[in-house]
């Protein structure tokens, strides 16, 4: 079988085409993904509220602010580590602007509260808005005035150099729509039920919707 020079050539040219579409195409699948880092309290909770969003790619829930490397759900929730529950949200920038997400994030906490958030209380619990550049900080603190202008009272959430995410274990990971069995003071029950009655009894939609009326973004969505 004889090869002829012009045909090495022409399936070399083919392989580089193929490649160099397969690296544009991850360049601009990269392209089209930010993060976003919040805290707001109970974090399955704004993991549930965020993965509705539509431009919205995944919401994880972890822990940031704090000094402890890798710090445990117990170490957190305990306090000392500086560490507040937080979530971190990927989404596409030409379906969901950052903008747009700060305010459904303001929007969907009582940011008036600087003791945690609901039934929630400690610094863990606290909210807070995370941010990697001058430019993002400047859009978080626009944010919060706007929405402390629409909402008549002071917001006490801070926005904070955001340094390492550390994602909580894969138990507290989409736990709002878990089919697991887990005890909680309501019994046995699954993950998807137990965070429902959980959320209820915690307040959270009662008090959004007080404070939020129908600018709240996700109440009764739950």
């Amino acid at each position: 079988m004889v090869i002829r020079l012009r045909d090495v050539k022409v399936a070399m040219l083919a392989l580089l085409i193929v490649a160099a579409l397969c690296l544009q195409g991850r360049t601009a699948e990269a392209a089209e993904r930010e993060t976003l880092v919040v805290a707001g309290g109970c974090f399955w909770c704004v993991e549930a509220d965020f993965e509705k969003v539509r431009g919205v790619i995944e919401a994880e829930s972890g822990f940031t602010g704090g000094t402890v490397t890798n710090p445990t759900y117990k170490q957190v929730t305990r306090g000392g580590t500086g560490h507040l529950e937080a979530v971190r949200i990927t989404f596409d920038p030409g379906a969901v602007t950052r903008e747009a997400l700060l305010d459904m994030f303001l929007r969907s906490v009582d940011p008036t509260d600087s003791g945690g958030q609901f039934c929630d209380r400690g610094e863990s619990y606290s909210t807070a808005i995370f941010v990697s550049d001058p430019s993002e900080k400047a859009l978080a603190e626009a944010t919060i005035t706007k929405a402390a202008q629409d909402l008549g009272q002071g917001i006490v959430t801070p926005v904070l150099a955001l340094g390492d995410f550390w994602p909580a274990d894969s138990y507290h990971q989409d736990y709002y729509k878990g089919r697991n069995i887990v005890l909680t003071r309501f019994g046995p029950r699954p993950k998807a039920s137990a965070y429902k009655l959980y959320r209820e009894a915690c307040g959270r939609d009662e008090r959004v919707k007080e404070l939020w009326g129908q600018a709240a973004p996700f109440v009764g969505q739950s």
